[in-house]
């Protein structure tokens, strides 16, 4: 879940690294820290930090103009709290060899025992830091980088990408990865490496694939990639398709504002070209699917296991095939029955979600067909699926979910409308009156923004509640989730989401006297609105102060009432998330926290 980036080329060094730091903070902000080479075969400059990147800028006396290779890193804590002492770069006892690291290592504790034996001293509480002083160790045989990083790398265990960097050879940065992202960015007489494409996005927006298991040598202008074994390896190459100016926050007071604001744009950007002129649905990247499938499973966690949760009505009514939901990081720690016939759809913003990408290659190996919904171009959960469906919600640099999650649903929705098709499980007529509801919707998202001012200030007079309660039946029972979902991340209060029908069985008891519930309505046309209305008289019996969001079918006496533009009820989470999700944003401006940055919490989350 770190942030990691490396440099080599004729610029400073420090400002690259710095500036790809910035842009990687999202991905972990317990600590940061940069190794620069600045003499040759002398001891590098090392520099690192707890807290927030700006302690360690504010350390940095100089610009160390004259380094012209470094690596930096930005860390979400695993092993070890966040310290200076456990943050990385990690250095060798010379002080010539620094490695930075993403991931977990898990067999650090054999690997410490035996270096300790060696004579080496440990100054931290990281499994990071069994990996410098074993690569120091082959280092003294091999007297080469990159050999020492392949064998340091067969001996390990567990998820890394890691960077190295050795004085003695000042402008080759050696990077390796397993089960953890790492990407190059190819530049003009200059490199990068990163766990993201967004930590060089400014300077270059050609880059590399890294494979599983792969290492990487890098120089201002030579890139080198070989296996485990030295033997050579050819990268997949791809163009980044947005600019640096997409992760910036343009004028908005956060990131999350901002992208909850991109949200039209970004479902019209998953929705181009799925709709040819007969109003049918194309996605030729499934073309290579078997669809005479009698089973979907969902796979997923966090946000997108709801968004799986959501997209699973649509897809069981369109296609009229039974679909599961299930949390990527139980799914492997039973004993699921899947087959050839079983379709499993794994969701993932990043591509790297490390829980899923374990549970995609369980159920590979149980011998289910895979897709994956994702956001990034080059991740490991699309390279290792048989399909993908990329959605096109351009970079999202807050840790809370926003167009990624409305982008993915609207994929989920695609993808069942295709099948539906493809098996005729739906008529033309249907398919093409529900091309035209899903083409609708960015207008629609739209018209909330647009009127978003009164909710944003109502949502200010919450701020000394304690605990908030969300509501929904069918659809907005998932939807109701990822409100609460959403308040938990950003507001650091007890929010919780219940189906309407549970709320007799014990929920009710958590009402009182001016409790907050937030309640989703659905159509007036839909069976349940009328159930719907009998839960909110319960609750308003009891005490509860209700907010209502329903379209303007629905007339309902509650103290605040939040309108949003019809749909048909299958699609109305895409857009009575919207307004949950500014709730959650205001109430974490009201109470003075952190809204892109929430304490504890990663974008990418790369560890199991």
């Amino acid at each position: 879940m770190c942030g990691i980036v490396g440099y080599t080329g004729p610029n400073p060094a420090l400002s690259k690294v710095i500036e790809g730091l910035r842009r990687l903070e999202y991905r972990g902000y317990d600590s940061a820290g940069v190794a620069l080479a600045t003499t040759l075969s002398q001891p590098l400059f090392v520099a690192k930090k707890a807290g927030k990147l700006i302690n360690l800028e504010n350390e940095l006396a100089s610009d160390h103009a004259s380094a012209k290779s470094g690596i930096g890193h930005t860390r979400w804590a695993t092993h070890g709290g966040p310290t200076d002492e456990n943050a990385h770069p990690h250095i060798s006892d010379s002080g010539k060899l620094a490695v930075i690291h993403n991931g977990i290592i898990e067999n650090y504790v054999e690997l410490r025992a035996y270096l300790e034996k060696c004579g080496y001293k440990f100054n931290s509480e990281t499994d990071t830091e069994s990996v410098v002083h074993l690569l120091s160790e082959e280092y003294k045989t091999t007297k080469d980088l990159s050999a020492a990083m392949r064998l340091v790398c067969q001996k390990l265990r567990g998820s890394f990408t890691l960077l190295a960097i050795h004085s003695d050879d000042p402008e080759t940065i050696v990077g390796a990865r397993r089960n953890s992202p790492l990407v190059v960015g190819l530049g003009e007489e200059e490199n990068f490496l990163a766990s993201d494409v967004s930590a060089f996005i400014a300077h270059t927006k050609r880059a590399l694939e890294l494979g599983q298991d792969q290492v990487v040598t890098v120089t201002p202008n030579e890139v080198n990639v070989t296996d485990l074994f030295g033997n050579g390896v050819t990268p997949k190459a791809f163009e980044i398709t947005w600019d640096a100016n997409s992760a910036e926050r343009g004028g908005f007071a956060h990131f999350m504002l901002k992208e909850i604001f991109e949200q039209p744009k970004a479902i019209s950007d998953t929705l181009a070209g799925r709709f040819n002129d007969e109003g049918k649905v194309q996605i030729p990247e499934l073309k290579n699917l078997n669809l005479g499938i009698d089973r979907i499973l969902i796979l997923a966690c966090g946000t997108a296991f709801h968004a799986g949760l959501i997209g699973k009505y649509a897809l069981e009514e369109w296609s009229k095939i039974p679909v599961d939901v299930e949390l990527a990081s139980e799914f492997r720690y039973r004993k699921p029955v899947l087959s050839k016939n079983t379709l499993v759809i794994t969701i993932s913003q990043s591509g790297e979600t490390m829980d899923t990408l374990m549970a995609l290659r369980y159920a590979k190996e149980l011998g289910a067909q895979t897709l994956s919904v994702c956001n990034t171009i080059g991740s490991t959960i699309p390279r290792e699926s048989d399909a993908v469906f990329y959605t096109h919600a351009g970079p999202e640099i807050a840790v809370a979910s926003t167009k990624a999650l409305l982008t993915q649903i609207v994929g989920i929705h695609l993808v069942g409308l295709f099948i539906a098709q493809e098996k005729s499980s739906l008529s033309t007529a249907q398919i093409n009156s529900l091309a035209a509801e899903l083409s609708a919707l960015p207008n629609k998202v739209e018209e909330i923004l647009e009127t978003v001012e009164p909710l944003r200030e109502m949502t200010r007079g919450f701020k000394e509640a304690t605990s908030v309660l969300f509501l929904g039946r069918h659809v907005g029972f998932p939807a109701a989730l990822e409100g609460a979902l959403k308040l938990k991340e950003l507001a650091y209060m007890h929010a919780e989401g219940f189906a309407g029908g549970e709320l007799k069985h014990g929920p009710i008891a958590l009402i009182e006297q001016g409790t907050p519930v937030i309640a989703v309505l659905p159509p007036e046309s839909s069976e349940i609105a009328e159930k719907m209305r009998s839960n909110i008289q319960e609750i308003k019996a009891r005490g509860a102060r209700v907010i209502a969001i329903a379209d303007s079918s629905i007339d309902i006496d509650v103290p605040h009432l939040i309108r949003i533009p019809k749909t048909i009820e299958l699609l109305q989470p895409i857009l009575s998330i919207v307004p949950m999700q500014v709730f959650a944003y205001e109430m974490a401006v009201a109470r003075g926290n952190d809204v892109d940055q929430p304490r504890n919490l990663a974008k990418s989350v790369t560890v199991e």
